[in-house]
């Protein structure tokens, strides 16, 4: 496996994630969409079906898509990301920006499908809120530990899942190691149990790179891009994450 590769897929992976999940978004708070109104759940499972394609397209390079689930690997102990690839800090690097240009890539193409619904709406609000996550209750500290819960249980499990699956390589290869559709149903339970406080960005990359497509692209009304809560959609997930993996390496130790 070369790193252009990787790179690459992450790129397509995370695209398909933000474009199908913020998708989703936009065609419940967006005025006159056929899904307007459609209710959290459709979110929750429109979301989880996001992560499916996502995985899907990006196998190659593991899947990981999210910067938590590959600071995850790091701390665990593993040696390789996939096989041939070994973990290190330019490897993370590689994974980390091609995940952002992807999530940004997705934002922009979710902008362009629903221009005229934009344009149509008038609740700022609900415009950022196609891009990137906003608490129910404003409180960093909480917003932040609920974050850090969620993310934990995301990349815990995820760990596991690769664990199981590659365990002969001494390589866990993220998500994509059973299959998409394990991970597709643990977001949707993600969602459905741990995404009332913050609507759980649980990716920093699913939450900082679109809102920076927010605060570039010409959104009519499109108002503040919230840039002083957006740490905590970054910060949480990366101590999730590196919990997780912390754990998984103790619980879950890769076989061979």
């Amino acid at each position: 496996m070369d790193l252009a590769t990787i790179f690459l897929s992450e790129t397509v992976g995370t695209a398909m994630l933000f474009l199908l999940g913020g998708g989703v978004v936009a065609n419940v708070v967006l005025a006159k969409t056929k899904g307007f109104n459609g209710g959290w759940l459709l979110i929750n499972f429109g979301w989880g079906l996001a992560v499916f394609a996502g995985v899907t397209v990006s196998y190659s390079s593991g899947a990981h898509l999210n910067p938590a689930v590959t600071l995850g690997i790091i701390t665990s102990g593993a040696e390789n990301f996939v096989p041939g690839v070994a973990v290190g800090f330019l490897s993370a690097l590689l994974y980390i920006v091609a995940q952002m240009l992807g999530a940004i890539i997705g934002a922009i193409f979710v902008f362009l499908a629903y221009k005229q619904h934009f344009d149509a709406s008038d609740d700022a609000g609900a415009k950022l809120a196609v891009f990137s996550t906003g608490p129910a209750i404003r409180s960093y500290g909480w917003n932040l530990i609920t974050e850090i819960i969620g993310t934990f249980v995301l990349v815990f499990v995820v760990l596991g899942f690769g664990r199981v699956g590659d365990a002969d390589t001494n390589s866990p290869a993220g998500l994509a190691a059973l299959g998409a559709l394990p991970v597709a149903f643990l977001v949707v339970a993600i969602g459905a149990s741990l995404g009332g406080p913050t609507g759980y960005a649980i990716n920093p990359a699913r939450d900082l790179g679109p809102r920076i497509a927010h605060a570039l692209l010409p959104i009519k009304g499109k108002g503040s891009s919230d840039w002083s809560y957006s740490w905590v959609p970054v910060v949480g997930p990366l101590i999730g994450g590196a919990l997780a993996g912390l754990l998984a390496g103790v619980l879950l130790p890769i076989a061979g």
